[in-house]
């Protein structure tokens, strides 16, 4: 397996620390029963709920992108040290984004998030270039 697929491959668990931290506060916050219901009358979540979702969401804006380039970069057999540490750069960055985001740190959360995005585009360049 190559180099890019194996980054692929790490962002596995990072995405299901995202869900099971957002599943976990969720059966925390509303119990377990209602979350096996419809859930059609569902109360405002809790302030760390709310975070979680919201972090969970914003995963989902930058993941597909993620795996759109470390696929193109290892059909191309592009194995540059941009695409490589441009990936390295975006999945430390969503491992430390969400207890960042969790704890409601300002400021520094945002700026994990820039460094993330920055790998992503790191990852863009070494594929174009």
């Amino acid at each position: 397996m190559t180099t890019e697929l194996w980054l692929l491959f790490a962002s596995l668990p990072i995405y299901a620390l995202y869900l099971g931290a957002q599943s976990i506060l969720y059966r925390w916050h509303h119990g377990l029963w209602y979350a096996q219901t419809a859930r059609d009358a569902e109360g405002p979540p809790s302030p760390i709920l709310g975070r979680a979702e919201r972090a969970l969401r914003n995963f989902f804006e930058t993941w597909p992108a993620f795996i759109v380039l470390t696929l193109i970069a290892h059909l191309a057999h592009q194995h540059d040290q941009l695409v490589f540490w441009g990936a390295i750069d975006w999945l430390a960055s969503r491992a430390l984004y969400l207890p960042l985001y969790l704890s409601g740190v300002f400021g520094l959360r945002s700026l994990v998030w820039f460094i993330g995005a920055i790998g992503l585009y790191a990852m863009f360049f070494g594929i174009l270039f």
